[in-house]
């Protein structure tokens, strides 16, 4: 069980100081640093803590499931994803505004009105994380908790009408990988709604296991729900090597 964190860890702080040394390399070449460069390495980082935590959530819902271990290890287990799933939910809610201050280094301009979105979109959209995680008790938390499909809908909705738009004016002309990076983002949002929605049954089984106990249909349940939401995590693990390609290689 700590060897996979280990791991998880080790593989999360070994990409991290690459990317560190890129910048350091950079440094000494010509003796500072860019704000693109800055920008750049905010967009990795963002990549490593979302991929790595998502991984060790994955892991620790098998943990969790398996109804060999004990009640103990399985609560604890779902303890555990509850905390680790807020690293790729702030990861996400930031990729956006990084991504779009990184195109503008790539020739693909923004009227002021649309970057002003982008650059807010960032904050409003970690604000909604944190109080949907850390006052899900309340009102409000439980109102951004209770939206939260429809805001995921919205957000593919508006990636893919903005795509579409710039598409047709011919802005990717230049930059197509650029567009493929946006409507793989889509996919992950929808992927992540649909997770969601195939997961709680999975959630209201960890809640019951630690005030009751584990019983044949909790068991039932959570393997049946996560069954159900593991081809959509797979599917954003996919999308998210694909994204990265695309952004190195830009073809």
């Amino acid at each position: 069980m700590h060897k996979k964190i280990i791991a998880i860890a080790l593989l999360g702080l070994s990409i991290w100081f690459g990317v560190a040394q890129a910048l350091t390399l950079s440094v000494e070449s010509d003796g500072h640093i860019t704000g693109y460069e800055v920008v750049l390495f905010l967009h990795q980082l963002l990549f490593v803590f979302w991929l790595g935590p998502d991984l060790g959530r994955y892991i620790w819902s098998t943990r969790a499931a398996d109804p060999s271990l004990s009640p103990t290890t399985r609560v604890t287990a779902g303890e555990l994803i509850n905390k680790i799933e807020l690293f790729p939910r702030v990861c996400i809610s930031l990729m956006l505004t990084v991504g779009g201050i990184l195109t503008e280094a790539v020739g693909l301009t923004h009227p002021w009105w649309q970057m002003a979105g982008i650059v807010l979109l960032g904050p409003v959209w970690l604000s909604m994380v944190l109080i949907g995680h850390f006052r899900a008790s309340t009102d409000l938390g439980k109102l951004i908790n209770n939206t939260d499909v429809l805001f995921r809908l919205f957000m593919a909705a508006a990636i893919l009408a903005s795509v579409s738009y710039s598409w047709s004016t011919g802005r990717f002309d230049t930059t197509q990988w650029v567009a493929g990076k946006l409507l793989l983002f889509a996919a992950i949002v929808l992927f992540g709604m649909l997770m969601r929605i195939r997961l709680r049954p999975f959630d209201a089984a960890i809640a019951t296991m630690s005030t009751t106990g584990p019983t044949e249909a909790s068991d039932a349940a959570m393997s049946r729900s996560l069954g159900l939401a593991r081809p959509y995590i797979f599917g954003i693990w996919i999308a998210l090597a694909l994204a990265a390609w695309l952004g190195v290689a830009q073809p």
